[in-house]
């Protein structure tokens, strides 16, 4: 990874671990849908007006299947899945369970051809399936439907993010990082809105709500996401999409430490297989091959 690369990962790792205390801010102020359609919206707004600020012209010669399933996957479902489970398994859980997200991509990677995988890396997978069933069949709080189906939507989510990830990095390679940030959010905002009809925004807005939002919409998701764009070009899917292990430490430190968010010691062991057998799949640690190796 060049200098660049670094500094951009580090960015992304800080900036969405504390995203989650805004997350939830927002959820309770317009909903779990209403979070997603809203901040969707403002970034891609945010975005083509700074571009027409700056004279920049975007090219969106791609056609618009694809910004279409990436809207679908890595912005509207992953943060669906994430606004819906958050407040109900709470930030430490929803956190730990994002870093199963390099696993899911790997195993699409694979599938596609974008990436081989090798013993190391199915050793990998086998231990984040472990961890999962360690981290969700034994919580630190009471097993309820809202738990259960808390856990479902993070799932959901992370195979979500994963899936987009590789279709973008497979199929919006030669675009540039603006514009499918602003392409996807903007189809991710369509798609979502409509769905406020079954799940309107709960109460009355205040203006800090507001503020909220808009550090959702054009800091923690405009400006983050062409920076992650930019890297999946960069230096692959599965290789940017391993941020959400940093991602992960921040988010549970902040839950743990700043939200009071309980974890249990079967959890903790959980997290820690979890993050092993991301590190196996990612070639990270000194067994042999790397786990996947980016397909030119």
């Amino acid at each position: 990874m060049k200098p660049r690369d670094v500094i951009e990962y580090v960015f992304l790792a800080l900036v969405w671990g504390v995203s989650f205390l805004v997350l939830l801010q927002v959820v309770e102020a317009f909903g779990f849908i209403g979070a997603v359609a809203f901040r969707s919206l403002v970034a891609a707004g945010s975005l083509l007006g700074f571009a027409a600020i700056l004279r920049r012209r975007l090219d969106f010669s791609a056609g618009w299947r694809p910004y279409v399933i990436v809207g679908a996957t890595t912005v509207a479902g992953q943060l669906i899945g994430l606004s819906y489970a958050t407040p109900r398994i709470g930030t430490a859980m929803a956190a730990i369970l994002v870093a199963t997200i390099p696993l899911f991509s790997m195993i699409i990677s694979q599938l596609w051809g974008l990436e081989r995988i090798t013993p190391p890396g199915v050793l990998g997978l086998v231990l984040g399936v472990v961890g999962i069933v360690l981290l969700v069949g034994f919580p630190a709080v009471a097993l309820t439907d809202s738990f259960i189906f808390g856990c479902l939507a993070m799932v959901f989510a992370t195979f979500c993010a994963a899936y987009g990830s590789n279709y973008a990095s497979r199929y919006l390679r030669a675009a540039g990082s603006f514009e499918v940030t602003a392409g996807s959010f903007l189809a991710a905002g369509v798609m979502t809105l409509p769905l406020l009809l079954l799940v309107p925004v709960p109460g009355r807005l205040e203006a800090i709500d507001f503020l909220y939002l808009f550090i959702a919409g054009a800091v923690m998701s405009a400006l983050t996401y062409v920076v992650y764009f930019r890297l999946v070009s960069a230096i692959g899917p599965t290789r940017t999409i391993s941020v959400e292990f940093v991602v992960t430490v921040v988010a549970v430190l902040v839950g743990v430490f700043v939200l009071h968010e309980p974890l249990n010691g079967i959890q903790i062991v959980g997290a820690a297989v979890i993050v092993l057998g991301c590190l196996l799949v990612l070639g990270l640690l000194p067994l042999g091959a790397p786990a996947s190796i980016e397909a030119e």
